[in-house]
Protein backbone atom coordinates (compact mmCIF):
# COMPACT_ATOMS: atom_id res chain seq x y z
CA UNK A 1 0.00 0.00 0.00
CA UNK A 2 3.10 2.24 0.78
CA UNK A 3 4.11 1.85 -2.69
CA UNK A 4 0.66 2.66 -4.13
CA UNK A 5 0.60 5.75 -2.60
CA UNK A 6 4.49 6.94 -3.38
CA UNK A 7 3.71 5.91 -6.96
CA UNK A 8 0.60 7.81 -7.00
CA UNK A 9 -1.72 5.21 -7.83
CA UNK A 10 -4.10 5.44 -5.56
CA UNK A 11 -7.81 7.71 -6.47
CA UNK A 12 -8.86 9.86 -4.02
CA UNK A 13 -11.96 12.13 -4.08
CA UNK A 14 -12.98 14.53 -1.94
CA UNK A 15 -15.87 16.47 -0.96
CA UNK A 16 -15.62 19.73 0.17
CA UNK A 17 -18.19 23.07 0.84
CA UNK A 18 -16.13 25.95 0.44
CA UNK A 19 -17.15 29.61 1.33
CA UNK A 20 -17.73 32.19 -2.01
CA UNK A 21 -18.51 31.13 -5.85
CA UNK A 22 -15.95 29.50 -7.56
CA UNK A 23 -15.91 31.44 -10.94
CA UNK A 24 -14.78 28.41 -12.55
CA UNK A 25 -16.99 24.92 -12.74
CA UNK A 26 -13.59 23.03 -12.76
CA UNK A 27 -10.27 23.76 -12.11
CA UNK A 28 -6.89 22.59 -11.45
CA UNK A 29 -4.72 23.50 -8.71
CA UNK A 30 -0.69 23.44 -9.25
CA UNK A 31 1.76 24.72 -6.78
CA UNK A 32 4.68 23.54 -4.59
CA UNK A 33 3.21 23.35 -0.81
CA UNK A 34 5.15 24.21 1.98
CA UNK A 35 5.49 25.80 5.69
CA UNK A 36 4.46 29.18 6.00
CA UNK A 37 7.23 31.11 6.00
CA UNK A 38 5.78 33.61 8.90
CA UNK A 39 3.57 30.62 10.53
CA UNK A 40 5.20 27.53 10.86
CA UNK A 41 1.95 25.88 12.03
CA UNK A 42 0.08 25.60 8.44
CA UNK A 43 0.81 25.43 5.13
CA UNK A 44 1.26 28.25 2.38
CA UNK A 45 1.42 27.76 -1.72
CA UNK A 46 4.52 28.77 -3.68
CA UNK A 47 3.90 28.59 -7.19
CA UNK A 48 7.56 29.75 -7.65
CA UNK A 49 8.48 26.40 -6.41
CA UNK A 50 10.95 28.09 -3.61
CA UNK A 51 9.90 26.28 -0.99
CA UNK A 52 7.64 22.89 -0.51
CA UNK A 53 6.66 19.81 -2.39
CA UNK A 54 4.84 19.60 -5.90
CA UNK A 55 0.83 19.42 -5.08
CA UNK A 56 -1.73 19.20 -7.56
CA UNK A 57 -5.80 19.20 -6.61
CA UNK A 58 -8.24 18.89 -9.40
CA UNK A 59 -11.92 20.30 -8.41
CA UNK A 60 -15.15 20.70 -9.85
CA UNK A 61 -18.06 22.89 -8.90
CA UNK A 62 -21.21 19.90 -8.19
CA UNK A 63 -23.48 22.09 -6.51
CA UNK A 64 -23.99 26.40 -5.99
CA UNK A 65 -25.27 27.78 -2.97
CA UNK A 66 -24.41 31.50 -3.68
CA UNK A 67 -22.37 32.32 -0.34
CA UNK A 68 -21.18 28.77 -0.38
CA UNK A 69 -20.09 26.21 -3.29
CA UNK A 70 -20.05 22.28 -3.05
CA UNK A 71 -16.76 20.56 -4.78
CA UNK A 72 -15.89 17.57 -5.89
CA UNK A 73 -11.25 17.18 -5.04
CA UNK A 74 -9.49 14.20 -6.80
CA UNK A 75 -5.69 14.80 -5.18
CA UNK A 76 -2.98 13.87 -8.10
CA UNK A 77 -0.70 14.22 -4.88
CA UNK A 78 -1.13 13.93 -1.52
CA UNK A 79 0.56 16.53 0.84
CA UNK A 80 -0.48 17.56 4.01
CA UNK A 81 -3.43 19.89 4.06
CA UNK A 82 -3.47 20.08 0.32
CA UNK A 83 -7.30 20.44 -0.52
CA UNK A 84 -7.16 22.99 2.22
CA UNK A 85 -4.26 25.11 1.32
CA UNK A 86 -5.04 24.75 -2.44
CA UNK A 87 -8.38 26.15 -1.68
CA UNK A 88 -7.48 28.83 0.48
CA UNK A 89 -4.82 29.94 -2.04
CA UNK A 90 -8.13 30.70 -4.75
CA UNK A 91 -9.55 32.44 -1.99
CA UNK A 92 -12.69 30.21 -1.28
CA UNK A 93 -11.32 28.11 2.33
CA UNK A 94 -13.16 25.08 3.34
CA UNK A 95 -16.51 25.51 5.61
CA UNK A 96 -15.62 25.32 9.00
CA UNK A 97 -11.86 24.99 9.25
CA UNK A 98 -10.33 27.17 11.65
CA UNK A 99 -6.59 26.79 10.28
CA UNK A 100 -6.76 28.13 6.90
CA UNK A 101 -9.99 30.16 6.79
CA UNK A 102 -10.61 33.79 5.02
CA UNK A 103 -12.61 36.46 6.78
CA UNK A 104 -15.76 36.76 4.86
CA UNK A 105 -18.84 39.18 4.52
CA UNK A 106 -21.71 38.79 6.57
CA UNK A 107 -23.98 36.61 5.00
CA UNK A 108 -27.51 38.53 4.47
CA UNK A 109 -31.02 37.79 3.57
CA UNK A 110 -30.69 33.99 4.47
CA UNK A 111 -32.06 31.90 7.12
CA UNK A 112 -30.56 32.64 10.26
CA UNK A 113 -30.43 28.83 11.52
CA UNK A 114 -28.67 28.19 8.48
CA UNK A 115 -26.07 30.95 8.81
CA UNK A 116 -25.55 29.73 12.70
CA UNK A 117 -25.14 26.46 11.63
CA UNK A 118 -22.14 26.96 9.04
CA UNK A 119 -20.56 29.91 11.43
CA UNK A 120 -20.62 27.46 14.10
CA UNK A 121 -19.88 24.03 12.32
CA UNK A 122 -17.36 22.03 14.76
CA UNK A 123 -15.36 20.83 11.91
CA UNK A 124 -14.10 21.38 8.39
CA UNK A 125 -16.35 20.50 5.89
CA UNK A 126 -14.42 18.20 3.93
CA UNK A 127 -15.11 14.48 3.16
CA UNK A 128 -12.72 11.31 1.89
CA UNK A 129 -15.88 10.38 -0.14
CA UNK A 130 -14.08 7.28 -2.01
CA UNK A 131 -10.25 5.84 -2.25
CA UNK A 132 -9.48 3.14 -4.85
CA UNK A 133 -6.63 1.30 -6.30
CA UNK A 134 -5.72 -1.99 -8.01
CA UNK A 135 -4.73 -4.25 -5.46
CA UNK A 136 -0.83 -5.72 -5.96
CA UNK A 137 -1.60 -8.97 -5.79
CA UNK A 138 -4.72 -9.83 -7.10
CA UNK A 139 -4.30 -7.12 -9.35
CA UNK A 140 -8.25 -5.70 -9.09
CA UNK A 141 -9.56 -2.60 -8.95
CA UNK A 142 -11.21 -1.64 -5.52
CA UNK A 143 -12.96 1.21 -4.74
CA UNK A 144 -13.84 1.99 -1.08
CA UNK A 145 -16.52 4.93 -0.53
CA UNK A 146 -17.46 6.35 2.57
CA UNK A 147 -20.99 8.01 2.83
CA UNK A 148 -21.27 11.88 4.05
CA UNK A 149 -21.63 12.24 7.98
CA UNK A 150 -24.93 13.24 9.34
CA UNK A 151 -24.19 16.42 10.69
CA UNK A 152 -22.78 17.09 6.98
CA UNK A 153 -25.38 15.74 5.35
CA UNK A 154 -27.42 18.34 7.43
CA UNK A 155 -25.71 20.98 6.37
CA UNK A 156 -26.12 20.12 2.55
CA UNK A 157 -30.09 19.83 2.89
CA UNK A 158 -30.34 23.07 5.47
CA UNK A 159 -28.77 24.82 1.86
CA UNK A 160 -30.44 23.09 -0.57
CA UNK A 161 -33.45 24.15 1.00
CA UNK A 162 -33.09 27.62 1.10
CA UNK A 163 -31.35 27.86 -2.21
CA UNK A 164 -34.86 26.79 -3.50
Amino acid sequence: MSKLFFDRNIKRNYLALVWGDLENNEGRIEGHIGRHKKNRKVMDVYIDGSNGKHAVTNYKVLERFGYTTLIQCKLETGRTHQIRVHMNYLGHSIVGDDKYKKKYKKIKNADETLIDTLYNLKRQFLHAKSLGFIHPKKNKEMTFDSILPKELEKVLKMLRKTNK
